[in-house]
């Protein structure tokens, strides 16, 4: 199975979420798609906020990140900047996949699964094979396929502080290779 969704074709880092923008242009979708300058915006437009909140806080959480470990912050003075200019764009590593995870322990890639919902139907289906340790309601970890599962991409069910947790934890990941 191939990765289906938008950003960079060479992601390291992957953020899988279960529905894509309901738009003509993403509806038949079969690939990692880069992402254009503005294309954000327009999807904020026609789709509503919901998916501006995943925007916002997948470049909120690329800041929050310990910039000795991951460089997403010192590419833009800020996560807005840095949203419009490079998240999901071709060569910034990042993706947003609508397609289950390809998890491989030897893999360098980072994976985050965004809900608890759809990481336990994921693994119900069999669509994704995992040991996932709960570290509490909302976040686990599965630290040998580099995967963690946390609340979706929206500001009321992943704060600013549940960021810093979430960037926390994926510090640990890329400590334990």
């Amino acid at each position: 199975m191939s990765d289906v969704g938008l950003g960079c074709t060479d992601f390291s880092f992957a953020v899988y979420i279960e529905n894509k923008p309901v738009m003509v242009a993403y509806r038949e979708l079969d690939h990692v798609k880069p992402m254009s300058t503005g294309e954000i915006q327009h999807i904020g437009l026609e789709c509503g906020n919901g998916w501006r909140k995943v925007f916002n806080v997948y470049a909120k959480l690329l800041y929050a990140l310990d910039a000795d470990q991951f460089k997403f912050s010192c590419a833009a003075p800020s996560w807005q900047a840095y949203r419009e200019q490079y998240l999901l764009q071709r060569g910034s590593a990042t993706a947003l996949l609508f397609s289950p995870p390809t998890l491989s322990k030897d893999s360098a890639v980072l994976h985050i699964i965004c809900g608890k919902t759809y990481a336990k139907e994921l693994l119900k289906s069999g669509k994704m094979e995992a040991n996932l340790v709960w570290l509490d309601e909302q976040f686990a970890i599965d630290m040998q396929n580099k995967l963690i599962v946390c609340p979706y991409f929206d500001y009321r069910q992943l704060s600013n502080r549940k960021i810093e947790h979430l960037a926390c934890l994926l510090s640990q990941l890329v400590q334990n290779k």
